[in-house]
């Protein structure tokens, strides 16, 4: 079944849907959260409680749009353009993540905010 979820950022709200991965269905289950989130590069990081392992499946090159966790920083992870990491101009996170899903709503008001936010994520399914 699909998992949609709304983040709202600095005022501005989106949509993603999750994929089948463990860590989504363990990100979803918490729902909803409020993070405090760091800008590194164009990436939003911040610690979500989550504690997971690696799974098959992660990487650390990523697409525009998609979200993340980062098992080593217990960090969920947005990613919306190049990172300090970048070899191009790809988004790669720091080391490898779970991918969990991607945004599907707007996401290019993601480029002008500020270094520092705080992230609001609800359900919608």
């Amino acid at each position: 079944m699909t998992k949609l979820i709304k983040i709202t950022i600095h005022g501005n709200t989106t949509t993603a849907q999750l994929n089948e991965s463990d860590t989504a269905r363990t990100f979803f289950d918490k729902l909803p959260m409020a993070i405090s989130m760091n800008r590194w590069g164009d990436e939003y990081y911040g610690d979500c409680g989550l504690n997971v392992q690696l799974e098959q499946g992660a990487r650390e090159e990523m697409e525009v749009g998609e979200l993340a966790i980062w098992p080593q920083g217990n960090a969920l992870c947005i990613f919306f353009g190049p990172t300090p990491a970048s070899r191009h101009d790809e988004p790669r996170a720091i080391s490898p993540v779970n991918p969990i899903g991607r945004i599907e709503g707007d996401r290019a008001f993601l480029k002008g905010l500020p270094g520092h936010v705080e992230v609001k994520v609800e359900s919608l399914s």
